[in-house]
């Protein structure tokens, strides 16, 4: 699958589990983190090992020059760019009441999550634009990594999940613009994955999928979102623009 892919927030949990799926597929990836290229040494090298080109662009998608410059990274090393996977994201640094929240937490996990997204999405669309226009053939989409979270209140969190809802209609709003030029749009949903963001509660949401909260009674890996952004990427799901693909094990069910 000969397709460059910039994934934001691709070092660490959910990104790299897909930058690992799409590495193994023949992906080219520019992965996007906030952390020192120094620091990511080892998931880069690790990428590389699958045959695939691999760049780091490091910058926080919530400034718009570190997204100028992210953009500008990636297409100095590949002629252009196929994918986005808009992945970058927070939770809030401490779980607070919603009748208590601050300002100050809403605007940092809106700024990651909602703001810097929809407006590097603008950019990238228009990128995909002018490559249709150029060559017909031109095949792209863009891919946001949502959560359980857009429909589910956690009252501890409201600040991500006003964030993940806002990505909701996001992903139909760019659906809906880019649809005469045939470029997809995707939302993938994850449910509990397994990662450092979700590290201090995974003992708890264990015992509760093995009791029923999750009806496959398990918890999700960064894998299994990967694999679907694979499937997206390599077009098996083609007549779905603007849909929600949920990776939840069968949380969101509402069962009796």
């Amino acid at each position: 699958m000969n397709k460059n892919v910039l994934i934001t927030g691709g070092s660490r949990g959910i990104g790299y589990g897909i930058a690992v799926e799409l590495a193994k597929a023949g992906c080219n990836l520019a992965i996007n983190g906030v952390r020192s290229e120094e620091s990511v040494m080892e998931e880069m090298k690790a990428l590389k090992i699958h045959g695939t080109q691999i760049v780091y662009c490091r910058g926080d998608v919530s400034s718009e020059s570190d997204r100028n410059l992210i953009i500008k990274e990636a297409l100095s090393h590949f002629e252009e760019l196929h994918v986005l996977v808009n992945n970058a994201g927070v939770a809030p640094k401490e779980r607070v009441d919603v009748l208590e929240m601050k300002p100050v937490s809403y605007d940092r996990v809106m700024d990651i999550n909602l703001r810097g997204p929809f407006f590097l999405t603008q950019k990238f669309a228009n990128l995909m634009i002018e490559n249709k226009q150029k060559d017909v053939g031109f095949k792209g989409c863009i891919i946001n990594i949502s959560s359980v979270s857009a429909t589910t209140a956690s009252v501890m969190r409201g600040e991500y999940c006003v964030s993940k809802a806002g990505m909701g209609m996001m992903t139909k709003l760019f659906a809906a613009r880019l649809g005469e030029y045939n470029l997809p749009v995707y939302e993938v949903r994850p449910g509990i994955i397994e990662t450092d963001m979700t590290a201090q509660v995974l003992e708890s949401y264990q015992k509760r999928a093995e009791e029923g909260l999750i009806l496959q009674r398990r918890l999700g890996k960064p894998e299994d979102v990967g694999r679907a952004v694979q499937a997206l990427i390599e077009n098996k799901i083609p007549y779905a623009t603007g849909q929600v693909i949920m990776i939840d094990g069968g949380m969101s069910i509402p069962t009796l």
